[in-house]
């Protein structure tokens, strides 16, 4: 039978019920015991033997005449209900009217079946919500890929695995959450249209705000804000919010996803290299009780020593070019002699970003990436043993980064400088290149105090998970059919 006359049939089932007196979607349910409660406290409620109501969604029945059994799930459990012809519930209206799908109350008392099933003998029932659309067979069902990712609420509803991933999900960002309170944190909230994006190497969003008649833009960090946050007194501040980068999509890399920025005053990245490893272990205790996990063709154990690893020691040693001495002309050939196209050819920045990129699919960590050349930082601290670099750690797990922190610039003047030649980058069209923010110069004149920042996106919970990056989220964008 086809989904169009699945659905005929059940529209016929409305007006049965319509007949019965029995609304298909009413207002109020009755419901007083959680499936979760009803199994877990079991024992005790057959053996008081009085009514209690139970409700959820039909995912399975059996039985015709004069007994039917339901599988009833209400997001704790799953458990049976059986209906009789002598135990007072409708049976027949039961047998005629309700469907796999539908959202159900069942009222009765707690029993054994002959089997030794803990089961609900129900004496009424009465439907909640009348579905139209038949769910997919759990088994032969959702096959295709972006219609399982479409159609996401059945994927979740039919795959206990992808219910408890998104479960952990949560748990992941609760356990940052807790964490960064524990130690003296305040959580912040910063806007998410801006009149200046800021703060990170990316393609911005626009959109035009219709009472100010401006354009702004959607967020690509939350740097900028929480750094006058620094300025402003308070000590340490983070936030968990989400940002948006108009540029490729990837196993991963998302345009819009959810972000994790924190920031310290009167550390530096010395120290906060140990807040981070703890961060991480936390996480993976907290969240999957243990320390090693596969990702991709990489095991990763956090509770290893996490190596520093020396940008120009692998660049150099991978492409045979030094990224702080080299000619912008031989960096360029280094760049195109390992396949870079267009966009990584834009300028001296991109390719050696490139190169970087290339070269830290070697790497599986957990391991952290210092000494960064300081153009490719235009908002780090420059180091004091070499200027030419910035005072920058990245996470590298799996052969790609999983965080980025640094000793935050909070010289105002080496900052403008830093911002004018991005600027120059960005008149010269590379569009991923940061702007001029001369209201945030402005706010750092007025003294901010060092610090160190980090941030790290949900594509370490991708990783953690070994999935692409858009099947690690609830509802990825996805293009209209």
């Amino acid at each position: 039978m086809s989904e169009a006359d699945i659905r005929a049939e059940r529209l016929k089932k409305l007006e049965i019920l319509k007949k019965a007196s029995m609304e298909a979607y009413p207002a109020e349910s009755e419901r007083d015991t959680s499936i979760a409660e009803f199994l877990t406290g079991f024992e005790k409620l057959e053996k008081k033997g009085s009514e209690l109501t139970i409700a959820g969604r039909i995912m399975a029945r059996r039985g015709q005449g004069g007994i039917i059994f339901v599988d009833v799930h209400d997001g704790t459990g799953r458990t049976q209900v059986v209906l009789q012809a002598d135990g007072g519930a409708d049976l027949q209206l039961f047998e005629q009217a309700a469907d796999v799908g539908d959202f159900v109350q069942c009222t009765g008392i707690a029993f054994k079946t002959k089997r030794g099933e803990k089961s609900l003998k129900i004496s009424r029932w009465k439907m909640l919500a009348k579905s139209l659309l038949p769910i997919p067979d759990k088994w032969y069902g959702l096959k295709d890929e972006e219609l399982v990712l479409r159609q996401r609420y059945l994927d979740i509803l039919l795959n206990d695995d992808v219910r408890a991933m998104f479960e952990r999900r949560a748990r992941f960002w609760q356990v940052i959450r807790d964490f960064y309170l524990q130690h003296g944190f305040l959580e912040v909230e910063s806007p998410v249209l801006e009149n200046t994006p800021g703060g990170a190497d990316a393609r911005p969003f626009v959109t035009h705000h219709n009472a100010l008649d401006i354009d702004v833009y959607l967020r690509i960090s939350l740097e900028l804000w929480h750094k006058r946050l620094l300025v402003a007194g308070f000590p340490k501040v983070f936030e968990i919010g989400r940002v948006f980068r108009n540029e490729g999509q990837s196993r991963e890399h998302l345009q819009d996803f959810t972000f994790l920025e924190s920031y310290e005053a009167y550390s530096d990245m010395r120290k906060g290299m140990e807040f981070v490893k703890d961060l991480y272990r936390h996480i993976a205790k907290e969240v999957y009780s243990k320390y090693t996990f596969e990702i991709g063709e990489y095991t990763v154990d956090l509770a290893e020593d996490w190596p520093l690893v020396d940008f120009g020691d692998v660049v150099r040693k991978e492409f045979d070019v030094d990224p702080a001495t080299a000619s912008e002309s031989d960096i360029m050939h280094a760049a195109s002699r390992a396949g870079a196209e267009a966009h990584a050819l834009a300028n001296k920045e991109r390719a050696v970003d490139y190169l970087w990129k290339k070269a830290r699919k070697k790497l599986a960590g957990p391991a952290f990436l210092v000494s960064v050349p300081v153009y490719l930082e235009p908002l780090a601290k420059r180091s004091k043993d070499n200027p030419e670099t910035v005072e920058r750690l990245q996470v590298i797990l799996a052969g790609t980064e999983m965080g980025k922190g640094f000793s935050e610039l909070n010289d105002p003047q080496d900052q403008r400088a830093r911002f004018e030649e991005q600027q120059k980058l960005r008149d010269a069209g590379d569009d991923e290149a940061q702007r001029l923010d001369l209201d945030y110069i402005r706010a750092m004149e007025y003294g901010m105090p060092p610090a160190f920042g980090f941030g790290v996106s949900e594509r370490l919970f991708a990783f953690l998970e070994n999935k692409p990056a858009h099947e690690a989220q609830l509802f990825p964008l996805l293009r209209p059919k």
